[in-house]
Formats: structure tokens, C-alpha cells, sequence
């Protein structure tokens, strides 16, 4: 039995690719009410296009004095075309007068798996931290700049790709996924 975050030891073997002519492939809609749903539907969507094992995510940041916000809405937070630096704007000129525990923000991500249309798992891990006044660090995308990550003592924009990995919430729920990947072999 493996652990719940111990990888396969076949898992280095694993080679990923993106869909063949994805572009041309008609789009999934993610406007589920929360991450597991959006990467359940993009899952089953392109699983229904293609044949093999599909996975899809969804992940976002959620800051709770916020009412959850970004939430599934990460992406889109300051509209669809914006870019990182104007949803990080938009986000802490809400976040102006939030203190403390007001603060504390997690990232979230699900991934699901999928074959012919078919759910086969869905796992999902989180990253606990704060949001920053002011982006720190020249890495990272998204959020990442105004994501402290306490126990490293960085932003997620500082981190190594390898510190990145280990403990982010995507690199974990892949881990995840990986773990679920061999219950099915």
C-alpha cells in the first residue's frame, strides 16, 4: 500500500502529452461552482474526443475574507483578457484594509482522470499561505508574486521549480493523482 503523498516508483516512467490537435477540439465550459467539478467536465468533455486516459485540472486561489474569492473565477478575477499583474491589482486593492487572519489565503487544485467519457478519479490538495501587500519575487505566474508561503519563508514567485513541486497544490494533487493512477493498474 502506498502512502497518500509517496509517488510510484513506476511514476518517472510516465510521459504526459497534451491532446492531439487540441486547438481544434471544441472547448469544455468550466462554469461548475467549484475546482473539482471544472476538472470533472473538462476531464469527461475531451476524454469523450480522445482516446486514453484524459486529465484535466482546475486550480485557483481562495482567499476566505473574501468570501472565497477568486475562487474558480482565478483566471477571469479582473475579467477575461486581463493580465496576471491586473488580477493581482485587483485583488489587493481588495484586500487593503484586511489584516492578520484576514490575510490567510489558500491555491487549490483538482485534478480529474477520465477514459471514454468515463470518471475514473478525481483528487484534489490545497497550499495554505498568506497574501502579501506588494508582489515579491521575479518567478511564478499567476498569484504567485503575493502568495507567502510560511513555512519556506517565500512567496510561491521565490520558490525553485524543485520547491515549487514538492509543495505546491499542484504538485501535490499530482502526486495524488499518481497514487490513485496505480490503485487502477
Amino acid at each position: 500500500m502506498l502512502a497518500e503523498h509517496s509517488t510510484p516508483s513506476w511514476a518517472a516512467f510516465v510521459e504526459l502529452e497534451s491532446l492531439p490537435e487540441f486547438s481544434s477540439l471544441p472547448e469544455s465550459e468550466e462554469n461548475a461552482p467549484t475546482f473539482a467539478e471544472n476538472a470533472a467536465g473538462k476531464a469527461l468533455h475531451y476524454s469523450r474526443l480522445s482516446k486514453g486516459l484524459v486529465f484535466a485540472d482546475d486550480s485557483g486561489l481562495v482567499v476566505p475574507a473574501l468570501g472565497g474569492a477568486p475562487g474558480v473565477h482565478s483566471a477571469r478575477y479582473a475579467g477575461a483578457a486581463a493580465t496576471d499583474s491586473q488580477r493581482i491589482e485587483k485583488l489587493l486593492k481588495e484586500m487593503r484594509d484586511n489584516v492578520g487572519e484576514e490575510r490567510f489565503a489558500h491555491f487549490v487544485c483538482a485534478i480529474a482522470l477520465a477514459r471514454s467519457g468515463r470518471a475514473m478519479a478525481v483528487v484534489t490538495d490545497r497550499v495554505d499561505g498568506e497574501i502579501l501587500e506588494s508582489p515579491q519575487g521575479p518567478g511564478g505566474f499567476g498569484y504567485d508574486p503575493v502568495f507567502y508561503f510560511p513555512a519556506l519563508k517565500k512567496t510561491f514567485a521565490e520558490l525553485s521549480p524543485d520547491e515549487k513541486n514538492q509543495h505546491s497544490h499542484r504538485g501535490k494533487a499530482f502526486r495524488k493523482l499518481l497514487v490513485a493512477l496505480s490503485s487502477m493498474l
